[in-house]
Formats: C-alpha cells, structure tokens, sequence
C-alpha cells in the first residue's frame, strides 16, 4: 500500500464554511428550530409563535416568540421574578413556580389581545389532562413548545410551565406522557400526584422529613421559608392565593427600583487625542528622567 498524504489544499479552506454562531457555543438547536419556525407560503407572512421556556439558577423565563427574517419577535414575556408582586416571595424555580410562570405568561398574553374574558383555561388546577376548546367568535392562541436543549424527562420543570400555560388557556400541542405523574406501566396520568407538584406537595414532604430527620439541614435548606414563616402545611394554600392573584391582574408591574445614580463602568474610558497626546509626552519625560538619572549614578561613582 502506498501512504498518500491527505493534504488540505487551499480550494479547501477557501470554501470552508463555520457553523453558526450559537451552534458553535452549543447554545441553538438548529434542526428542531427550523421545524418549529418553518411557515407554510400559503400563510402570508402569518406569524408562527413559540411557547418559549428556559431556566437558570435562579430564575424562570417563559416567552411569546415569533421568528422573522430581522430577528425574532417577543410578543410577551414573564419571570418567575415577577412571582414575589402575587405573594410568592420563596422557591421561585421548582416545578410549581414553573407553573405559575406559565400561567401568568398565558394570562398576560390573552389580556394583551383581549381574550381573556374569552378563554378563562382550567380555572382550578386539579392535575388532569386539559385542552383549550375554541368559541365561536375566535380561535384560541395557538403556539409551539419549545423547550431548547433541555432534556425532555418526565416530570422536567419545562412540562410545569407547560401545564400552567394550558390551564391560562393557551392551545399548546402536547401530551401527557411528560407530566410528572404519569406511569409508564398504566400508560396514562395520575391527576393526584401531578396536582400534589403544581401546589408544591412535593417540596412540602420534603420540608416534613428534614425536619424530622435532619433539622440542621432543614435549617439551611429552607432558611428563606422559615424566615418568611412558611411551613410545610401552609404551601397548598399559598400557591392557591398566588394562582388567584394572577388571574386577577396579570399585567406587568413597574419596578419601584431606582435607578443608580452613578453607572458601573467595566472598560476603559476611551481617550481623546488631545489627552492621549499628552499621556505620551508623559511616559517620554518620566522614561528620559530615569535614563538621565541612571547616567548621574555611573558618573559618582567613577
């Protein structure tokens, strides 16, 4: 066998191509992106929306998303920073703020197009399976899911805000085989348990057998409950009250925050020529000082 040397020529990387931005940061899934955003052409330029979830440490965004040739278009948004305005001042990312962000995204949306009155969703939240049915005057809002890179896992937080963006009364395609709660072996949906995690059932048993087994823990873990003086029995009703405020008012509340009066600066401050000129004349004299003085030095000592 003779080697043969395979040599990149300059045709290669004359025609090499990168890859996008944010699929070379590992941030964009761009194959299940361009199935959700691809319109059909006999739409005319009707937009396609996207029910948007992502998480970080400590916060959840949900988002309204219209993608166009410009950019993308956010037609409404809520935080789960947003939830301390309805009375929920602790656990602002568990499956149950998840669900409040998706509930106060919906209301919020058809507030915003005046269907609210229209569409009121599940009004209680019992855990079962729920579908928006259309009225005769308009169709309900319709958007994708879209979930990102998150893993699809039963139970996963994205589904919580799924739920509650259903029960605001938003058509979602969907299933509920990734409710937490579903069993694999039955093949269908236990109501009580996934009800148990949209009121924080779950992190309420949790406080239980902390408080029994490891009060040092408990302590630490659920320092911000204690302070606000929340028990593990107390939950149900306080996610109740929050669900009710937000059907009452989901409009975006202004921050009574400041603004800082002095702005934090991270770079430099760019110079002008003027005083960059006259920087330099600086650094020459202070550099001439130290050389005439060195040579002052040599001539002492001889």
């Amino acid at each position: 066998m003779v080697f043969i040397k395979a040599q990149k020529s300059k045709a290669y990387f004359k025609r090499f191509q990168v890859k996008y931005k944010r699929r070379r940061q590992g941030k964009t899934d761009y194959r299940a992106r361009i199935r959700l955003i691809n319109q059909d052409k006999n739409k005319y330029n009707t937009p396609k929306y996207r029910f948007v979830v992502r998480f970080s440490n400590k916060d959840i965004v949900a988002q309204i998303i219209s993608a166009t040739i410009a950019g993308d278009l956010i037609l409404a948004a809520a935080y789960s920073h947003e939830l301390p305005h309805y009375g929920l001042e602790v656990g602002l990312t568990n499956y149950a703020a998840a669900y409040c962000t998706g509930l106060l995204l919906a209301r919020r949306v058809l507030k915003k197009l005046e269907m609210d009155e229209e569409y009121e969703g599940n009004v209680e939240a019992t855990g079962e399976d729920f579908s928006v049915e259309p009225s005769e005057s308009r169709r309900p809002f319709r958007a994708l899911l879209d979930v990102g890179l998150v893993r699809t896992t039963t139970g996963n937080r994205v589904f919580g805000a799924l739920k509650g963006a259903l029960d605001g009364g938003l058509d979602i395609p969907h299933s509920d085989k990734r409710f937490a709660g579903f069993k694999k072996d039955d093949k269908q949906l236990d109501a009580e348990i996934h009800r148990k995690y949209i009121f924080g059932g779950h992190v309420a048993d949790y406080m239980r057998i902390l408080m029994e087994d490891e009060p040092e823990k408990y302590q630490s873990h659920f320092s911000e409950y204690i302070k606000k003086g929340i028990g593990a029995d107390d939950i149900d009703a306080l996610y109740k009250k929050v669900h009710a405020a937000i059907r009452a008012d989901p409009t975006p509340k202004k921050s009574t925050k400041e603004s800082p009066k002095e702005k934090k600066r991270y770079n430099l401050k760019k110079l002008t020529y003027e005083q960059k000129k006259a920087k330099l004349i600086e650094r020459l004299n202070a550099l001439n000082d130290a050389a005439g003085g060195g040579d002052d030095d040599d001539e002492d000592e001889d």
